[in-house]
């Protein structure tokens, strides 16, 4: 049943995230009769499909970012708050965030996920994840300065422990780090060192699944695994990390553990939705499923509150194929123009038929002249699957300079196979990860 709102103008939306999900959904609000509150914690919408080029040094944070009140200075209904809500008073219709309330009539959550460690949260500290720009330049750190230490290193099994990097998870974002790596150890970095050779790399990629892309059709995701072996990258299928202490990862493979010695492990396994979605189902009510993610209606709204919306990778959507929606840009960009629209319609007391994704394929960087692309009906891979990979990234970029800088920056790495974002940032240049115990083993497969 429509639910009119026109007599309630101007009608007050509050959007809590600033990413794809929530950055769109203001977007389609732009002309409304509506006054809109968009909340982010940062003052910048990330790109986060490219925050692994970040990490390798391709690009740096800014070629990625664009601030918020850019994005809307020409959108006058449209006011941004630097800020993070702490609470949701459902019946109030307000947010609190700190010491400030915000009311709303319509309240879109978009906060997107964090990492999930499956319960060994403790991992995060030896292995991090990459889902913000300080993940991205603190992973970055960690690269780099794992050459760095290896050129001091006179030891050679812990020289071979710091050019060991393993990646947990074979998804996009573990297939395009260790295929970065590789590219950056291989290649890159092959005549920048005189104490070490760095063709003698080892980069592991772990996978729990049998294959590596699962979301992507068996034949994509063999091309992908050949393209990685290739450049170099070691792959583990059906395998399950049981330990990482220290800078020993150990993992189950066909019934045997395993011991990988490592300076250099990330994580690229697991999501889990943002705390917003506690902090909704304790005020709501309102169910989550195993990762956190919040279950929503037909609509995107929550049970029992018409008014209230989740969006993005907060959300699972199982109304369309009997499976929860992928947390990728495409779908939370469709959620938030499908909100922003069915707000527009209900203050004409109109409504719109329930949220349906077009699924506009998926892709995977792998390296230089080498990705694969599943459009449905056509299959891509090799050099027009990574010249289409680019042209998708450039479109999804927000702003035309940042288009542009993104544009010349892999030219300019095209050409001369150089990487210019590659600092090591932070207090200290350089700081050896914590670890529990001296153990140093040969990065080569052991079983116990």
């Amino acid at each position: 049943m429509a639910v009119s709102l026109e007599n309630k103008a101007p009608h007050q939306v509050v959007i809590v995230g600033g990413g794809f999900g929530g950055l769109y959904a203001a977007k389609a609000l732009n002309a409304a009769n509506v006054n809109v509150t968009l909340i982010d914690k940062r003052n910048f919408h990330l790109f986060q499909p490219l925050l692994y080029q970040v990490a390798t040094g391709t690009l740096s944070p800014s070629d990625i970012s664009a601030p918020l009140r850019s994005v809307f200075k020409k959108s006058k209904n449209t006011k941004v708050l630097l800020g993070e809500v702490s609470e949701i008073d459902p019946k109030a219709q307000q947010v609190i965030l700190g010491d400030e309330v915000v009311p709303y009539d319509t309240l879109i959550i978009a906060t997107g996920a964090n990492h999930s460690y499956f319960g060994k949260d403790h991992w995060e500290k030896v292995a991090p994840g990459l889902k913000t720009v300080e993940d991205a330049i603190e992973m970055r750190r960690r690269i780099f300065g794992a050459f760095e230490a290896a050129e001091k290193e006179t030891d050679p099994e812990k020289r071979r422990a710091w050019l060991s990097f393993v990646i947990v998870g074979g998804g996009p974002t573990g297939v395009e780090l260790a295929g970065a790596i590789a590219e950056l150890a291989y290649k890159t970095l092959k005549e920048d060192f005189r104490s070490i050779d760095t063709s003698e790399t080892k980069i592991f990629l772990l996978q729990g699944g049998p294959r590596i892309l699962p979301h992507m059709v068996p034949e994509l995701s063999a091309s992908a695994a050949v393209s990685l072996q290739t450049l170099g990258v070691e792959l583990h299928t059906h395998t399950r990390v049981t330990n990482i202490e220290g800078d020993i990862v150990t993992f189950k493979q066909d019934n045997k553990f395993t011991e990988i010695a490592s300076k250099t492990i990330l994580w690229a396994a697991g999501v889990q939705g943002s705390p917003m979605g506690k902090v909704l189902a304790e005020t709501t009510g309102v169910e989550r499923d195993y990762s956190g993610r919040v279950i929503v209606e037909p609509d995107l709204s929550i049970e029992g509150y018409d008014n209230i919306f989740v969006i993005g990778d907060l959300a699972n959507f199982s109304h369309q194929d009997a499976k929860p929606l992928p947390g990728v840009a495409p779908v939370a960009k469709q959620q938030g123009e499908y909100v922003g629209k069915l707000i527009r319609r209900r203050l004409q007391g109109k409504t719109l038929p329930q949220f349906h994704y077009n699924d506009v394929g998926s892709l995977a960087m792998i390296g230089q002249n080498l990705a694969v692309v599943d459009l449905s009906l056509v299959k891509l891979t090799g050099f027009i699957a990574w010249a289409f990979w680019l042209l998708v990234h450039i479109y999804f970029l927000i702003e035309f300079d940042t288009k542009l800088l993104v544009v010349f920056q892999w030219a300019w790495n095209y050409i001369t196979r150089n990487r210019r974002s590659r600092l090591i940032t932070g207090r200290e240049a350089f700081v050896e990860p914590t670890t529990v115990n001296d153990r140093v083993q040969e990065p080569s497969v052991t079983s116990l």
